[in-house]
């Protein structure tokens, strides 16, 4: 498009966060949706397009902790914050090397998974979840707390399965298996 009165260049806005435990700086228009930024501008493509509605989880990353819908948070909200992609979960200190973070590797040996695509939303708010200690760890409460993700396979008692074997990798309790 040519710069005329009627359409004036696009504004940009700087923004600095940390991505994946690295200091980056972006420029993005003060509209872009952090969802895209990733997909994007960023290639960071473990992050999935479900919805676009905050609907199905699929797109869950790590804004300073806290599991959130990049789908509804514009870039520009980021300023100053650390966020975590499925691609930097390694990074959060809990694995080595090329190992998995143990929530991933739980996924992988309970076949949490089928077509894989809400996987990565999946593994991102179960992490969130269970480094959440006021988040009780019975199967109903984990459950609940997983209701923002959404499985167009059903592989739901894998994926609870496999939260529950994360728990015991990560914090040696079991979560209690009432149905």
């Amino acid at each position: 498009m040519q710069e005329t009165p009627e359409h004036p260049p696009e504004a940009t806005v700087s923004v600095h966060l940390r991505l994946n435990g690295i200091p980056v700086t972006i420029e993005v228009s003060p509209n872009a949706i952090l969802l895209d930024v990733l997909r994007e501008q960023l290639g960071l493509t473990g992050t999935k397009k479900g919805c676009d509605h905050g609907q199905c989880g699929a797109c869950t990353v790590h804004l300073d902790g806290r599991a959130i819908n990049a789908c509804l948070r514009l870039a520009v909200m980021c300023e100053g914050q650390a966020i975590t992609t499925i691609e930097g979960l390694a990074n959060e200190g809990l694995a080595a090397g090329d190992a998995l973070h143990p929530v991933q590797q739980a996924f992988l040996d309970h076949d949490a998974f089928q077509c894989g695509y809400c996987s990565p939303g999946q593994i991102m708010s179960a992490v969130a979840l269970l480094e959440d200690r006021r988040v009780a760890g019975d199967i109903g409460t984990v459950r609940e707390a997983m209701s923002g993700n959404l499985c167009r396979c059903g592989a739901y008692q894998n994926i609870l399965a496999a939260i529950q074997d994360a728990r015991l990798r990560l914090h040696g309790q079991e979560g209690g298996d009432d149905a």
